[in-house]
């Protein structure tokens, strides 16, 4: 079967699901397989359940008949017919990838873009070899804009996803220590981020460009249309405002390119100004009022353990515990010394940090790093969970995992205190709090 005649059936049945647990009447049900599992064996069963027809690449002992569409490989299979679905469309299709907040900027430029707009999105953290062609496959018709996270953990994965989501504009949020193992050290993340301004490059698109990274600016060179933001010399410019500021939530004073005036976010952390500011861009560029831009970043609210704040027994708890890596770690607690409270503050801030995943040789260095950030400042306790903060010296408090942590912290009856979590996604530093 040719993707021309597979997308005539898409057309018929336009959701594609890969897990049997998601299927619904009438979906396509792409048996994918991998390491630990083989989509191939649960195809009779997908229809069965009310698929309208499988996609496998392995025939299966009995059943399935004439519902079964055999191919060579199922998730090249799901990429080019993503990739035939992207050609239906002429509009703006914006990528997103970075080291840190990537998520966060694809939430805040859909909620911009989407006030004006009918703007389709990556759910959730869907941004793999997977989750890319399901998001794409998922844009319907009446589409005006798309905007499509890209996460990556090693070099030429970018590149791959770029050949079928065809993105007219990209964002990198920023480049920092992350997922280091696979990209091999800082510069293989620096190409292997910097591969969405190639494809951006050589094919005529747009990039909004952080302006007070230089390595951003370096890599966006010979890139024909570039819409800078940032705290100074961008198109739109924009600072933290300090005099207005919740004692918890980050506020934004847009400076230059829009009239929003102060924006009064319900994020934590000053790392998160640049995610307002690109926002910000992406909508002025398309013609977004700026009262409507105001609005629709105001009301975001994070979920999903990233940035969260959460109010429990007095305290103020920032969750943060979606992904870490030395970038993010170290910024969330800087960010967090920063934050005033009652008195000299220290005496009211806890740390309780899980280990960051996927360093490579790097790790052990990086968790000491991050052990001697902490050191520079006085604060009333500190826990360290698992991984690599198992294996080197330091004074505090030491957990095998989160629910150790837990335990202590249920027992420990803290009242009016101030608390960061955060840690990588295989801490599961979200069940310190029960």
């Amino acid at each position: 079967m040719t993707i021309s005649q597979l997308y005539e059936i898409f057309l018929r049945h336009p959701s594609v699901v890969t897990d049997t647990r998601e299927l619904k009447q009438g979906d396509l049900f792409f048996a994918l397989k991998g390491p630990n599992f083989n989509g191939n064996a649960f195809a009779v069963r997908a229809l069965e359940l009310g698929a309208a027809y499988a996609v496998i690449d392995e025939i299966p002992k009995e059943g399935g008949g004439d519902r079964l569409i055999r191919v060579a490989d199922v998730l090249e299979t799901l990429q080019e017919l993503a990739l035939h679905h992207r050609k239906q469309f002429n509009i703006p299709f914006i990528a997103i990838t970075g080291s840190n907040g990537k998520t966060t900027t694809k939430e805040l430029v859909h909620a911009v873009l989407s006030s004006t707009y009918l703007t389709y999105t990556t759910k959730g953290n869907l941004n793999n070899h997977i989750g890319v062609p399901l998001t794409i496959l998922s844009v319907r018709p009446d589409a005006e804009f798309a905007v499509i996270e890209m996460g990556a953990n090693h070099q030429k994965e970018i590149a791959s996803y770029c050949r079928y989501t065809l993105p007219t504009h990209g964002i990198i949020t920023n480049i920092g220590k992350a997922h280091l193992e696979g990209f091999g050290g800082p510069e293989g993340v620096k190409k292997g981020k910097g591969e969405l301004y190639d494809w951006l490059r050589d094919n005529g698109g747009t990039a909004f460009v952080l302006v007070d990274s230089a390595d951003l600016r370096q890599m966006s060179r010979g890139i024909a249309h570039i819409i800078t933001y940032g705290t100074k010399d961008g198109n739109y410019t924009g600072v933290i405002n300090k005099q207005t500021a919740d004692t918890s939530f980050l506020d934004v004073e847009i400076t230059h390119g829009a009239t929003t005036g102060t924006i009064h976010t319900q994020m934590v952390g000053d790392y998160n100004l640049p995610n307002v500011l690109v926002a910000v861009a992406v909508g002025k560029q398309f013609d977004v009022s700026d009262a409507k831009i105001y609005q629709s970043i105001e009301q975001y609210a994070p979920s999903n353990s990233r940035s969260q704040l959460i109010r429990r027994d007095g305290n103020h708890i920032i969750l943060d515990a979606y992904n870490a890596n030395p970038s993010s770690m170290r910024a969330a607690i800087e960010n967090f010394a920063r934050l005033p409270v009652a008195g000299d503050g220290f005496d009211q801030k806890i740390l309780i940090l899980g280990a960051m995943a996927e360093l490579g040789p790097e790790s052990m260095n990086e968790h000491r790093a991050i052990v001697k950030l902490i050191g520079q400042y006085p604060w009333h306790q500190v826990a360290l969970v698992g991984g690599d903060f198992e294996k080197i010296e330091h004074p505090y408090l030491r957990f095998d995992d989160s629910k150790d942590a837990a335990r202590w912290l249920s027992n420990a009856g803290f009242k009016n205190i101030y608390m960061l979590i955060k840690g990588s996604r295989s801490s599961k530093m979200e069940l310190v709090l029960g």
